[in-house]
């Protein structure tokens, strides 16, 4: 980031208060303007996929219920503590998870959990507008995060082939995910095609800055290059 300061005012600028002027100047050129407020509730803003909104966990189209495995990773990578799960092991040696509680007043929608999970059980869903008269309401339960999932599917219409781009982290490798992670349907963006991440990325930018001069320069030289030769030639 480059700070850029403005210059001292000189002694007639500070008599006239010209920064006075200036602000009055901008209050009215705004006020002939189009205003761009938007009337909630009735103009709704478009939101970004992506958007961490209300938690859900995501019901599982053949069992009924809930795709969480209890490896724990939400919990344990979880900055606020607000995850509390309790699982038991069947006979079959799986975990079945007992309970699944998340304090969403405690939560800073950092959005790891989705991130960590391998199954994409657990989402931050792009709904925005929810309230609650008790703290007890946000406490959100396992049932209380499956209707979340529903309330979710039904606002969108149609959830077939959807990924939150939350369950894939950026620029993240596709043989390197787990199964259930490995989904074409997320943006460039979050396919790791538009950024520069990991230990190197100022090198990587600078690669590709200095490949962009380059090119600009040799197709700016481009013309000249071409009318070699034939002056040569006379």
């Amino acid at each position: 980031m480059q700070v850029q300061y403005k210059p001292r005012r000189n002694w007639l600028q500070t008599l006239l208060q010209t920064e006075i002027a200036q602000g009055l100047a901008l209050t009215l050129r705004h006020m002939f303007r189009k205003p761009v407020t938007q009337q909630y509730p009735d103009e709704k803003p478009v939101v970004a996929a992506g958007f961490r909104g209300r938690h859900a966990l995501v019901r599982d189209a053949e069992s009924g219920g809930s795709r969480c495995v209890a490896c724990m990773r939400c919990a344990r990578v979880c900055p606020s503590h607000c995850i509390r799960i309790r699982s038991h092991r069947s006979v079959d040696g799986s975990r079945k998870v007992d309970a699944y509680v998340i304090d969403a007043l405690r939560c800073i929608y950092c959005g790891y959990c989705a991130e960590v999970c391998p199954v994409n059980a657990i989402v931050l869903t792009e709904i925005y507008a929810y309230a609650g008269r008790t703290r007890q309401e946000f406490v959100f339960d396992e049932a209380h995060l499956l209707r979340n999932w529903d309330e979710f599917a039904a606002e969108k219409g149609s959830l077939e082939g959807y990924v939150n781009p939350l369950s894939r982290p950026r620029n993240a490798l596709q043989r390197f995910l787990p199964a259930p992670k490995r989904k074409e349907h997320v943006s460039a963006e979050w396919s790791g095609e538009e950024q520069w991440v990991g230990q190197h990325w100022q090198a990587g930018k600078l690669r590709n800055e200095t490949a962009h001069g380059i090119a600009n320069m040799w197709e700016s030289a481009a013309p000249g290059l071409a009318k070699a030769p034939a002056d040569t030639a006379e």
